[in-house]
């Protein structure tokens, strides 16, 4: 049996979100922004962003993964959505849920890149430095985190604790 140790209350979530959109705005001088969410992890942290990013915004979602049911990546990145929309000339903001090897969003960065966007950068919920084997730039950051696993507030073990209004600390009881 699986016990949650909260690491992130909603609060908060909540406060660095709009501190994140602020700075998000003041860089992007409220100009377009394509906002790329990466499913499914991301979905509730880029819900509540784009609600602080002003009218200038059009979402749109890739969905990629390297985890399967596992508790750590295989190294191995699945393609599984992409874009529906043409991001050349634009300014585009990549929204993730958590940035641990940096194998995922380094992949992402280079798939997108090639693409011609006016602008490409990240805004990464949370971040795990020590686990990180593949720097990758990521503009915005919520919360630097341990080295553990994580459930709660879109992320997932094995498709549950998504829904989880906190981060939280999966522990093997």
């Amino acid at each position: 049996m699986a016990r949650l140790e909260t690491l992130i209350d909603e609060a908060r979530l909540s406060a660095r979100i709009t501190e994140l959109a602020n700075q998000i705005m003041l860089d992007t001088e409220g100009d377009e922004l394509l906002v790329v969410g990466v499913l499914k992890g991301s979905f509730l942290f880029l819900a509540d962003l784009v609600r602080h990013l002003g009218p200038n915004v059009e979402v749109d979602f890739v969905q990629v993964s390297s985890y399967g049911t596992e508790k750590s990546t295989t190294g191995v990145v699945q393609i599984r959505k992409d874009l529906d929309t043409n991001i050349e000339g634009r300014d585009v903001l990549i929204v993730e849920d958590i940035v641990d090897t940096g194998i995922t969003l380094s992949h992402l960065r280079e798939l997108l890149g090639v693409r011609k966007p006016k602008s490409l950068r990240v805004a990464s919920l949370l971040s795990k430095p020590e686990a990180r084997r593949l720097e990758t730039p990521v503009e915005y950051v919520g919360f630097e985190i341990p080295n553990e696993f994580v459930v709660g507030y879109g992320l997932d073990y094995a498709e549950r604790y998504r829904n989880l209004p906190y981060i939280a600390i999966l522990r093997e009881s």
